[in-house]
């Protein structure tokens, strides 16, 4: 399962290497397999990507709880509630005190699909950011 996805994983990045750049790939040690993808100009938002059952799930941490504003988290979670249907292929979550933003496929999805949820999801991660700068400190 992991060679295969890691097949894929650098399918897409050859494929998005034209609009994102260069585009890195290393398996991070654990239990788990776990893919990190880190994109040139945008290594502060790695994507880690991982594969279930049914699903291949696509993950980009944004901040952390001590980075929002105390006086301003209930607005954040607001407008980060009002912005999930306005990100295509996207959605906001939370694991522990880290925000992120992730987006999921089908175990069967191929390269092209990949590379579309890659982009999407690190395009989204940059305009998470921007929107809700207001919010962190």
């Amino acid at each position: 399962m992991d060679a295969a996805l890691q097949q894929r994983i650098a399918e897409a990045g050859r494929r998005l290497a034209g609009q994102l750049g260069a585009f890195e790939v290393a398996r991070i040690p654990g239990e788990v397999v776990v893919f990190k993808v880190e994109i040139s100009g945008r290594e502060e938002l790695p994507i880690f990507i991982t594969q279930a059952d049914s699903q291949i799930l696509c993950i980009c941490y944004l901040w952390t709880e001590r980075d929002v504003a105390p006086s301003r988290r209930t607005a954040l979670l607001e407008a980060m509630l009002d912005l999930n249907i306005a990100i295509p292929l996207s959605s906001f979550g939370r694991i522990g005190d880290k925000y992120l933003i992730y987006g999921a496929l089908a175990c069967e999805a191929g390269a092209d699909d990949l590379a579309q949820d890659l982009l999407a999801l690190s395009d989204n991660a940059v305009d998470a950011l921007e929107a809700m700068a207001e919010y962190l400190h």
